[in-house]
């Protein structure tokens, strides 16, 4: 049934106010000729032929399924057991939004205590929420929780060059119209020795991210005692990965912990939906953003579920809120806890060293080449590494596909110091035959 809220009288309100005398004027400005185009729809199609002609416009795309993918650069091509996705078809999850009589889904709120409870042992970290959109908004909030729980009203966020650029457009984008300054990444060489330089009694807190954006783990250890010293909060944000190789953030002092959980569980699915991981300290948790889901016990004894702390956005007490997120990607978060229940300590380890030894090898015959090619990465890295190129990065992508090879990211984009390198991710999807090929054909292109 159709329902236009809009009276005749509101119509001729409306034109009026703008100064039109019929909806007709309003598309004056486009030409006579597209204004009511008739369209040449091809003839009706039964669903059997109708899927045949979408299957046959799809096999057009280059997507990770039928190309080798050695594009990261904050998403990445993981296996994602079959498990997950029949998990998360299920009704009672597919079609259940963030409840708000939330006591009356506890099926839900079960599955979110499980993945707060994983992801927690996975970062070393005392609590997490549940959830956050993507790992851009988690880094954001985070800096921004930052500025509310520190020491006073502290209206500095220290941010490293070496963040993900996207992440910190969108943490500048939060920061509109307040008193509070994102800085530190202005030079792409200030590295974490130089960022601890800067830290003073209005920095609120030093924002890093490792593996940075370029694949590089950073050195971490102690960094927490400076930024400390200084009053200020360490945020930390990490690959979920390589959790399961190296120190999580919650063992070396970090008081936020952010994450893309993308790779967990989720598709490249064109750039979303993905999820967004926040952990904190206990101390800071009644400033934390999001939901929490906490376990209690009924009148009768019996374990029960439930959201805690949930005045802080949009209940009782509004005008005291700290951050306007008060949904989540539940569905998402889900898959991830489904993800790590099946993967289990082992499997991430697992697929941790299988991307970690994949993309050493694929640096090392690379840096082999000599024609022009070179790996410019000089810190242990993940799975993702820089290499200097003969030639635009966007002339080898477009040589590469050719070969049914996605290229990775052309760092140029984004860094006008870092003309003809290219961000390079390979993961445990990645073959040796598909590595041996990638290096031949960029010794082709060359």
């Amino acid at each position: 049934m159709n329902y236009n809220p809009n009276t005749q009288a509101d119509r001729r309100a409306m034109l009026e106010t703008i100064g039109v005398q019929s909806v007709t004027e309003l598309f004056a400005d486009v030409p006579e000729k597209a204004r009511y185009p008739k369209l040449n729809l091809p003839r009706p199609l039964s669903e059997m032929e109708m899927m045949a002609e979408l299957t046959r416009m799809s096999d057009k795309n280059a997507d990770a399924h039928h190309y080798a993918c050695f594009m990261g650069a904050g998403a990445y091509n993981h296996f994602v057991p079959s498990v997950v996705g029949q998990m998360q078809m299920r009704e009672e999850f597919y079609t259940a939004y963030t409840p708000y009589q939330p006591e009356v889904s506890q099926g839900t709120l079960q599955a979110m205590f499980e993945y707060q409870t994983m992801m927690a042992e996975l970062t070393a970290m005392d609590v997490v929420n549940a959830s956050h959109y993507d790992g851009a908004t988690s880094i954001a909030e985070a800096a921004l929780m930052a500025c509310n729980a520190g020491r006073g009203r502290r209206k500095k966020v220290l941010v490293s060059p070496a963040v993900k650029p996207n992440y910190r457009a969108v943490m500048r984008t939060y920061f509109q119209g307040t008193d509070i300054t994102v800085t530190g990444d202005e030079d792409p060489a200030n590295d974490l020795e130089a960022l601890k330089k800067m830290l003073d009694k209005d920095t609120a807190c030093l924002a890093l991210q490792t593996p940075n954006f370029f694949g590089e783990l950073e050195p971490v250890q102690e960094l927490a005692d400076a930024v400390h010293a200084a009053g200020a909060l360490l945020v930390v944000h990490v690959d979920p990965h390589s959790l399961g190789l190296f120190t999580p953030p919650g063992e070396y002092g970090a008081d936020i912990v952010t994450a893309e959980g993308q790779a967990l569980g989720n598709a490249l699915n064109f750039g979303g939906p993905y999820l967004g991981i926040f952990a904190a300290s206990k101390k800071y948790v009644r400033k934390m953003p999001g939901r929490l889901v906490g376990q209690t016990v009924d009148t009768k004894g019996r374990r029960g579920f439930v959201l805690t702390l949930s005045t802080r956005e949009q209940h009782i007490r509004r005008e005291k809120a700290t951050s306007n997120i008060c949904t989540n990607t539940g569905l998402v978060a889900l898959g991830a806890a489904i993800y790590l229940a099946a993967m289990g300590k082992q499997g991430i380890r697992r697929v941790a060293e299988l991307s970690y030894h994949k993309a050493h090898y694929a640096a090392s015959q690379i840096d082999k080449l000599c024609n022009g090619y070179s790996l410019v990465t000089d810190k242990p890295f993940f799975k993702e590494f820089v290499i200097q190129c003969p030639k635009p990065v966007t002339e080898i992508n477009r040589a590469l596909l050719e070969r049914q090879i996605i290229g990775g990211y052309d760092l140029g984009q984004r860094y006008p110091n870092r003309q003809n390198q290219m961000l390079v991710a390979v993961t445990e999807m990645n073959t040796r035959q598909q590595i041996d090929d990638f290096v031949a054909a960029l010794k082709e292109v060359a």
